[in-house]
C-alpha cells in the first residue's frame, strides 16, 4: 500500500475504530459461581458471537471435487456464523410450480463433480435449497434467504409473462421483452420503443388482467415459501434493489403496474411483498430490504414503507469492489471507500433508526499475483474493522468466496480461496479478526461472593470451573 493509503487510515483512525469496537461490540458480565470458593480460577470461552459474520453458500457441492467441496462446506460453522442461501426465483422455479426445495440428481456432488463447464448451466451457483438450509442448520449456522422479489432479469422466471393471460400476451408482445437468450443469465431484455413511451395508466387499462395475475404470482411465491419454511431462515431480504424505482416515481401506490427501469413488475411491488411477508412470518424472522443504492433516497424509501406500516427489521446495504482497478486505486490512496465516505453513508443509513447488514461486498484481488492478494488483504482487513466498529452494524456478508465461484461478468478473482480452495491472504486476514482478535477467551478468579466480573465480546459463552468439592462445573452465559 502507498503512503497516501496509509495517510487515510492513519494512526489516529485506527484508533477511534478501536475505541469504537470497544464501547459497541462489546459488554461488561457479571456472573455468579456456584459452590465456588474465593480465588476459584473460571475460564472464559466464547462460543458463538452475536455479529453475523456471513458469506453466501451458492456453491454448494458445485466445485468440481469432493474435497474441494467439503473444503468449502466446513467455512461455515468456522469462519461463518451465516449463509446466505439462494432462492432467485428464475433458477428456483425453472418450471411453473414446481419449485426446486429438494434435491435433484441435477443437484448433487456426483452431478457436479462430471461438468466440465459448469459456470455454463442454468442452476450454476443456484442450488435446491433444502440441502443447504439443513446443512447449515446442523452446523449451527444461521441462514438468510436472498430473495423473494426482484424486478431483474435474474429475479423473475422466464415464464411469469409467457404463460400468462394468452390473449393478453399475444397483445402485449408488441410492447415487452424479448430475450436474446433464456438461460444465459448475463442476457439483455430488450424493449420496443412503443414500451418505452407508454404510460402506466394505459398499461393498466390494456391489461387488467394480467396485472392481476402477475400481484398473485408475487404474492403466491412469498406465501409458499413462508409456509414451506416457517423460522428455519433466520431473515430475509423480501424486495432486493428496488430503490431506483421509488427514488424515480416508478412504483405508485394502487397502479397495477411498475415500469420498473429493468422490467414490468406490479404496482408499488415493495410495499406490497412487505406487506404479504409481514403476516407470515413470524417476529423470529427478520424481514430485510436490500439495495446497492447508499444515497438518500434509500433511506428516504425505507422511511416512506415505514411510514404506511410496513414491516422492515434490517436494511441491507451493498458494497461491490468488482473493477480490480478500484482496489488499485485505492492501495494508491485515492478517495474511494475512506474512513469518513463509510462513516457517513453508514450514518446515512442508519436513519430510520433500523440494524444495518452489510449484505452484499465484493473486494477484487488486482491481479492474481501475490502482490494482488496482499492488496485485497490490506483493504478486506481494514475494511472489516471499521465496519465491525459501526454501532448499528449487525453483520457482514462476503459476496463470493471462491474465486471462480460467481457469474460471468463478475471478477474472478475476489475470493478468499483459489479455485483449488487454496486459502489467500484475505483469508487469513479475517480468520485472525473473527476467530482470535474478536473472540474473548480468558481466565478470571472468582471473588469472595462467588461471583467473576469480565468484558467481552458480545456473544454465547461457555463459563468452566471447580468447586468446592473437586467436581467439574459448566454453565452457558450470554454477554449482550
Amino acid at each position: 500500500m502507498s503512503d497516501a493509503y496509509w495517510k487515510i487510515w492513519n494512526p489516529d483512525v485506527q484508533a477511534k475504530i478501536d475505541k469504537d469496537i470497544e464501547h459497541n461490540r462489546k459488554a461488561d458480565a457479571l456472573i455468579t459461581i456456584n459452590n465456588a470458593a474465593a480465588g476459584t480460577t473460571v475460564k472464559v470461552e466464547q462460543i458463538t458471537h452475536d455479529f453475523f459474520f456471513g458469506a453466501h453458500i451458492f456453491n454448494f457441492n458445485q466445485l468440481g471435487t469432493s474435497e474441494r467441496n467439503r473444503k468449502y462446506r466446513e467455512l461455515f460453522g468456522t469462519l461463518f456464523n451465516s449463509a446466505t442461501v439462494a432462492f432467485y426465483w428464475r433458477e428456483f422455479e425453472f418450471l411453473q410450480n414446481c419449485p426446486r426445495f429438494k434435491e435433484d440428481y441435477w443437484d448433487t456432488e456426483n452431478f457436479w463433480n462430471r461438468q466440465s463447464s459448469p459456470m455454463d448451466l442454468p442452476h450454476w451457483r443456484r442450488p435446491s435449497t433444502d440441502q443447504v438450509v439443513e446443512y447449515c442448520i446442523s452446523r449451527g449456522v444461521r441462514v438468510h434467504g436472498h430473495n423473494l422479489i426482484w424486478a431483474s432479469r435474474e429475479g423473475r422466471p422466464l415464464w411469469l409473462f409467457q404463460n400468462l393471460i394468452p390473449e393478453e400476451k399475444k397483445k402485449m408482445d408488441q410492447y415487452i421483452t424479448k430475450y436474446l437468450d433464456p438461460y444465459d443469465i448475463l442476457s439483455r431484455e430488450t424493449y420496443t420503443e412503443l414500451y418505452k413511451n407508454i404510460s402506466v395508466q394505459q398499461l393498466d387499462d390494456e391489461f387488467p388482467n394480467f396485472s392481476h395475475k402477475i400481484k398473485e404470482l408475487c404474492k403466491k411465491r412469498i406465501v409458499e415459501i413462508a409456509d414451506y419454511y416457517g423460522d428455519k431462515i433466520k431473515s430475509w431480504d423480501v424486495v432486493n434493489e428496488s430503490s431506483y424505482d421509488f427514488e424515480h416515481g416508478l412504483m405508485i401506490p394502487g397502479s397495477g403496474f411498475c415500469k420498473s427501469r429493468i422490467g414490468l413488475m406490479p404496482g408499488d411491488y415493495t410495499y406490497e411483498a412487505f406487506k404479504v411477508a409481514g403476516k407470515l412470518f413470524s417476529k423470529d424472522v427478520k424481514l430485510n430490504i436490500n439495495d446497492y443504492n447508499t444515497l438518500q433516497s434509500y433511506p428516504d424509501q425505507v422511511n416512506d414503507l415505514l411510514s404506511r406500516g410496513a414491516r422492515i427489521d434490517v436494511v441491507g446495504s451493498q458494497m461491490h469492489l468488482f473493477d480490480p482497478q478500484q482496489c488499485l486505486d485505492i492501495a494508491e490512496g485515492k478517495d474511494i471507500q475512506t474512513p469518513d465516505s463509510i462513516w457517513t453513508i453508514m450514518n446515512r443509513l442508519s436513519t430510520p433508526g433500523l440494524p444495518i447488514h452489510l449484505s452484499e461486498i465484493t473486494i477484487t484481488a488486482p491481479g492474481d499475483t501475490e502482490h494482488g492478494r496482499l492488496i485485497q488483504a490490506v483493504i478486506a482487513q481494514n475494511l472489516y474493522r471499521l465496519w465491525f466498529s459501526i454501532k448499528p452494524m449487525a453483520g457482514i456478508t462476503w459476496w463470493n468466496v471462491v474465486d471462480g465461484g460467481s457469474i460471468k461478468g463478475e471478477p474472478s478473482v475476489s475470493g478468499l480461496f483459489t479455485r483449488d480452495m487454496d486459502p489467500k491472504p484475505s483469508f487469513y486476514a479475517l480468520n485472525n479478526l473473527i476467530n482470535h482478535e474478536w473472540k474473548t477467551n480468558l481466565t478470571v478468579k472468582a471473588d469472595k461472593n462467588g461471583q467473576i466480573k469480565f468484558r467481552g465480546y458480545k456473544g454465547n459463552y461457555k463459563i468452566t470451573w471447580t468447586d468446592k468439592s473437586g467436581n467439574l462445573q459448566s454453565i452457558e452465559y450470554h454477554v449482550k
